[in-house]
């Protein structure tokens, strides 16, 4: 008989009035859920890679500090799914799937204008934020199980972030 799977929930935006550009991830891996934090596996390069885009070393302050400093930088951070059953942290585990609010950004990020995805899974919400007006852009994963691209070839392409 197969296991049955436990209905987890994501974390809460990082967003305020002043966000302009909002990187939405698929859904926290295990790590993230467990310390309560977006992208706590020591190897995502998600933070290395927004401390070179916004040239500020964001990768080497504690979590607490790092988020007003991001959104200082007028960046956000969210994921496309609320809730969802998965056993381990990969996308393709993923299972019953309930997407976030978006109506909600409106009112939370009045100025937001452009939306990364951080990879594939979460790419496949861009043409519901393109149809909204905002700017997108489907970005290279900085999942460690996404290592067969460089930090350098990852890095031009999430540059592409700043307007």
């Amino acid at each position: 008989m197969p296991a049955t799977l436990t209905t987890l929930s994501g974390l809460a935006p990082v967003v305020d009035a002043n966000t302009r550009v909002l990187v939405l991830g698929s859904f926290p891996g295990a790590a993230s859920l467990a310390a309560g934090q977006y992208y706590a596996h020591p190897r995502n390069q998600l933070w290395r890679l927004l401390s070179a885009v916004l040239g500020d070393e964001l990768a080497a302050l504690p979590y607490a500090e790092r988020l007003p400093r991001l959104l200082a930088h007028r960046f956000g951070l969210w994921d496309v799914l609320a809730a969802c059953e998965r056993e381990g942290s990969l996308d393709s585990g993923i299972r019953n799937a309930a997407a976030n609010d978006f109506e909600r950004l409106r009112t939370l990020c009045p100025r937001l204008e452009t939306v990364g995805f951080n990879g594939q899974a979460s790419g496949k919400f861009a043409p519901r934020f393109a149809a909204e007006g905002y700017r997108t852009l489907v970005l290279p994963s900085t999942s460690p199980a996404h290592a067969a691209m460089s930090f350098e070839a990852k890095l031009a392409a999430w540059r592409h972030l700043l307007p």
